[in-house]
């Protein structure tokens, strides 16, 4: 039974803010710019996963060489870029405010553990890059979701045990991260994240203390 919240660790993409659809429509772009084929099923495939990861989905076994990769992945970075400029705090999803203001009233540490390497950015854009006490993203690890590198570095920067955290996510790579870290997991959105120890809608008018009774009821169901 988890008794302590000692912190909370949060996904970025689909969870903070919906920026799913902007990292979508940059891999479309450049899809169409080198002759790849690309489907709406890329957009869950690409959730929650690395740049690195979601170019090889992309290629579906099709060999390109070590320079080519790294001028794709900078291409579709900058399409990115381009369609994040215009997010303001307005972007922020909705219960997300409220649970940060909840874990500060109750001295519990908060992190963001992103396999985006534009992390800094999109939170200075949001105006929450100063509600975290560490930021971790995939320019300081070298293996990202479904491994827990992301999390497990995230929970040690905070000084907590995995035990002792909540991780938020919305895709199926990041929840079975979580789980392989030894995480307490609620899963956002769809069944992408069935996996997760609760799973709801969304972060609206959760709070804490609402998620360690459904996170007890869960592990008596277990």
């Amino acid at each position: 039974m988890l008794l302590t919240i000692q912190a909370l660790i949060f996904d970025m993409d689909g969870v903070i803010t919906d920026t799913v659809d902007r990292h979508f429509q940059s891999w479309k772009q450049l899809a169409h710019e080198v002759g790849l084929e690309i489907t709406p099923e890329h957009r869950d495939q690409f959730r929650g996963v690395s740049r690195e990861e979601s170019l090889h989905r992309l290629l579906n076994g099709l060999v390109i060489s070590p320079e080519t990769k790294q001028d794709w992945m900078r291409r579709k970075n900058m399409h990115y870029l381009a369609y994040i400029a215009s997010l303001t705090p307005a972007d922020i999803l909705p219960g997300v405010v409220d649970l940060l203001d909840e874990a500060d009233a109750k001295g519990i540490k908060k992190a963001v553990a992103s396999s985006s390497r534009n992390v800094h950015i999109v939170l200075q854009k949001l105006e929450l890059i100063h509600r975290f006490d560490s930021i971790v993203d995939a320019n300081m690890i070298r293996r990202t979701k479904p491994e827990p590198d992301l999390f497990v570095w995230a929970a040690g920067s905070l000084g907590v045990t995995p035990d002792t955290a909540l991780v938020f996510e919305d895709a199926q790579d990041g929840v079975e991260a979580a789980l392989v870290g030894g995480f307490h997991v609620i899963g956002l959105g769809s069944a992408r994240v069935e996996k997760a120890h609760v799973a709801l809608p969304s972060l609206e008018g959760v709070t804490l203390d609402a998620l360690r009774e459904s996170l007890s009821k869960a592990e008596i169901r277990g």
